[in-house]
């Protein structure tokens, strides 16, 4: 059974910066670095929303518009490690954030990032 782990939440001023981190286990059949990636998040204004993907070989991303230019998805195969560097964090950016291959249908458990002053 595949696990994804987030971690890397925090407070943090607006304009400040976090990197969120989730590291996979559990793969049996095959590894992490066969699997497109992505980071969720759920807040109270828009519900549960993909914000970013990742594809298998990390040559190519997505972004939804309203993180464009402020966070990037990368990830390190040899680690089981996917990212989320989020820089210039705004209030309307707070929620809790998600680790998620749609591939297997497994989410972590979450981690919360609260931007507030």
């Amino acid at each position: 059974e595949v696990h994804l782990v987030e971690s890397g939440g925090g407070l943090v001023q607006p304009g400040g910066s976090l990197r969120l981190s989730c590291t996979a286990s559990g793969f049996t059949f095959s590894n992490f670095k066969n699997y497109d990636m992505n980071w969720e998040r759920q807040t109270p204004g828009k519900g549960l929303e993909r914000i970013a993907w990742i594809n298998v070989g990390g040559t190519s991303t997505y972004y939804v518009d309203s993180v464009k230019g402020r966070f990037t998805i990368s990830r390190v195969d040899a680690k089981n490690t996917l990212y989320l560097q989020m820089n210039d964090l705004k209030e309307e950016d707070t929620g809790k954030y998600y680790c998620v291959t749609y591939t297997l249908s497994t989410r972590g458990q979450g981690t919360q990032v609260t931007v507030s002053s």
